[in-house]
């Protein structure tokens, strides 16, 4: 397994990398986060660690450029910062997992292990159903060659569905996976999103993608459920 550690300390990253090295893996260090940014965005990784507390560009920034980016890999944050809102804050951003200093290096070598088998289960960069197909690198999405044009929160939506496919979600499942924290559970919103993408997705005639499963949710599927 390729990991990448960003860590600015020596004997931190030099007792990591020796300490992987030896269980077989591939351990690449980059010392500051403008370095580490630039060596995960060239995506040869298959999990990122992580420190928040970097010189040149802090890990925060790190990983929210990697999510703008729409990299996939898995990140694994390592810092000393133990505060709630620090982990809140670096998941809510996109880190896949939080680990705190100081930490046991066979609990940090088990959560590498439970991200790589992770991003293994994920499908590939192109996700297909019928003919609707959606490129994640270039986020474009097509119906039967047509292109479809959508706002970020549509596009983070439609890929949810796509991912589940077959699988009806409940308005829970969507709010907590696309909106996150900033979910109003009175308001419409899942319903208005899922009426501009039935616009835009299931044309007149196009045979119907999404369906409403009253009562319960909706489901992406070729089948009407």
């Amino acid at each position: 397994m390729k990991v990448l550690f960003i860590e600015d300390d020596t004997r931190v990253s030099g007792f990591v990398e020796r300490g992987l090295d030896e269980l077989g893996f591939q351990v690449e260090v980059a010392r500051d986060g403008r370095r580490g940014l630039s060596r995960a965005l060239r995506g040869v990784h298959e999990v990122v660690v992580l420190d928040l507390l970097l010189p040149e560009l802090n890990g925060d920034a790190v990983l929210a450029e990697l999510r703008r980016q729409h990299a996939v890999v898995p990140v694994l944050v390592l810092s000393a910062l133990c505060g709630v809102d620090d982990r809140v804050r670096a998941l809510d951003q996109g880190a896949d997992d939080y680990l705190v200093k100081p930490f046991s290096f066979d609990e940090l070598v088990a959560r590498i292990r439970a991200l790589g088998r992770r991003r293994q289960a994920l499908p590939g960069p192109v996700l297909e159903i019928a003919d609707l197909r959606m490129e994640l690198p270039t986020r474009r999405v097509t119906r039967a060659g047509r292109s479809i044009s959508l706002t970020r929160k549509e596009f983070e939506l439609l890929e949810y569905l796509m991912r589940q496919r077959d699988v009806v979600l409940t308005r829970t499942m969507i709010a907590e996976r696309v909106w996150g924290h900033h979910y109003d559970a009175s308001s419409n919103v899942i319903e208005v999103y899922i009426r501009y993408l039935r616009a835009k997705v299931d044309g007149p005639s196009d045979a119907r993608l999404i369906h409403t499963v009253r009562g319960v949710g909706y489901v992406l599927s070729e089948r009407t459920p």
